[in-house]
């Protein structure tokens, strides 16, 4: 795709750009004579002390600027998109992906199915290395783009081959290979798909994988295992099975085994499991220093102790600072969560309702929208929450975590409006966005 001007979305204060006058809707179109295919060429380009910008306006006015900074300095700017010559497209059909596993008449956004190496180094989102042409493993190796994100699944070649769908998927080991050779590192995962790359294929990877995390600077830094996740929706004659109670405590115990080896012979745990498992097989979560410096967090691995950690300091810090001891007026509030950390976010409720005048009941949701039994809290849609907690007595409000709606704004995954929902439950609806925020919300007057 051709590159586009990279327009702003977001000044920051105090910074060179909001001090030069720029305004949100006007664009970058070149920087020292080149134009910036993504956020990282911004970001390279933007180190050098002297820049020579081109600038798009809203009006269609082409203007020349030239800016001296400090080395590194940042402009203050933010961006509409990370990608101005849009999204690598990903060839997979992976019978798990969760793209596949939506209703149609949604909107656009969530069918984009990328396998971009950018959103990878820049986000930690996963790709497969499939899907990528010779010019961007060059780039990869020129501008020194690591870690990055690599969904594995199996290293044997004919199993991530009848995952992936795509006959260029076997080559992982020597793509791994490539890394080494070049001192680059990589984050992985696997999905484990019952009866396809479970069981011996599951030892066969990580063991793979493990002969990578070796030498000074290790290819493979981690590998996470994730339960497969499977809706209503996903397509007739998949092969795929859902990972029940018993499967999820053979890979627990299988993995665990391997676990005490890597960290005889590696001096790390390298292959976690995520969260799910333990949830699945209805099993106590590690302990919280099992989880190292959480290398998978973004893979729900050690996410729920992190959390619980976090919201204990977090309320011990707030009260202390706030010197509040009452909330007043008095007040009831509803905390919406999947039902995946039901028992986990007790002791937090229980803990929140210490502090006179504030009652917080806990709604653990499971997804009749997904037809997922047991949901994670960012799964959760509108209509969940409109069939489970209507007729509910839910007091002065709902406290609905952020993590439930589409990046900036009022969305949840089925479209449906915050607005909306609050309309059909009659009851305000309060976004937080992480710990503090609920905290704040739920001690002020309403």
């Amino acid at each position: 795709m051709p590159i586009q001007p990279a327009k702003i979305s977001r000044i920051l204060p105090n910074s060179i750009a909001e001090e030069i006058g720029f305004e949100i809707g006007d664009a970058i179109v070149s920087i020292n004579g080149i134009q910036p295919r993504d956020l990282i060429d911004y970001q390279f380009l933007c180190a050098d002390e002297i820049l020579e910008l081109t600038v798009l306006d809203q009006q269609g006015q082409y203007h020349e600027l030239e800016i001296e900074k400090d080395y590194e300095e940042n402009l203050g700017l933010e961006f509409e998109t990370a990608l101005f010559d849009g999204l690598i497209q990903c060839n997979n059909h992976c019978p798990f992906c969760f793209i596949d596993q939506q209703p149609p008449g949604k909107r656009d956004s969530l069918y984009f199915k990328d396998d971009d190496y950018r959103l990878s180094f820049l986000y930690g989102s996963y790709l497969t290395l499939t899907n990528l042409p010779p010019k961007e493993w060059q780039r990869i190796e020129q501008m020194r783009l690591s870690p990055l994100y690599v969904s594995v699944h199996a290293t044997e070649p004919e199993v991530r081959i009848r995952l992936l769908k795509n006959p260029r998927a076997g080559d992982i080991l020597n793509q791994f290979q490539w890394f080494q050779e070049r001192r680059l590192q990589i984050h992985a995962q696997v999905v484990i798909c019952p009866g396809i790359n479970d069981g011996i294929h599951l030892e066969r990877t990580l063991l793979d994988l493990a002969q990578f995390h070796r030498g000074e600077i290790p290819t493979i830094l981690s590998a996470a295992v994730v339960p497969v996740g499977l809706t209503r929706f996903r397509p007739n004659q998949d092969e795929l099975t859902p990972v029940t109670p018993e499967k999820a405590r053979q890979v627990i115990q299988q993995v665990q085994t391997l676990q005490q080896e890597f960290q005889q012979k590696l001096g790390t745990t390298f292959a976690w499991l995520a969260d799910e498992w333990f949830l699945i097989a209805e099993q106590e979560l590690p302990p919280e220093d099992h989880y190292e410096d959480y290398p998978q967090i973004g893979n729900g691995v050690g996410s729920i102790r992190q959390f619980i950690r976090d919201f204990h300091q977090t309320v011990d810090e707030f009260l202390a600072d706030a010197h509040l001891e009452k909330v007043h007026p008095p007040r009831r509030l509803t905390w919406v969560v999947g039902n995946a950390v039901k028992t986990a976010f007790k002791p937090l409720v229980e803990r929140l309702n210490e502090l006179e005048g504030l009652a917080v009941q806990l709604a653990p949701l499971k997804s009749n929208y997904w037809g997922i039994d047991i949901a994670v809290t960012g799964l959760l849609t509108g209509q969940d929450l409109v069939q489970d907690l209507a007729h509910q007595d839910l007091g002065d409000g709902i406290l609905l975590p952020s993590v439930m709606l589409k990046h900036d704004d009022t969305l949840f995954l089925d479209d449906l409006s915050v607005e909306t929902v609050s309309g059909q439950l009659n009851v305000p609806i309060f976004v937080v966005a992480g710990i503090e925020d609920l905290l704040i919300t739920a001690i002020q007057e309403i």
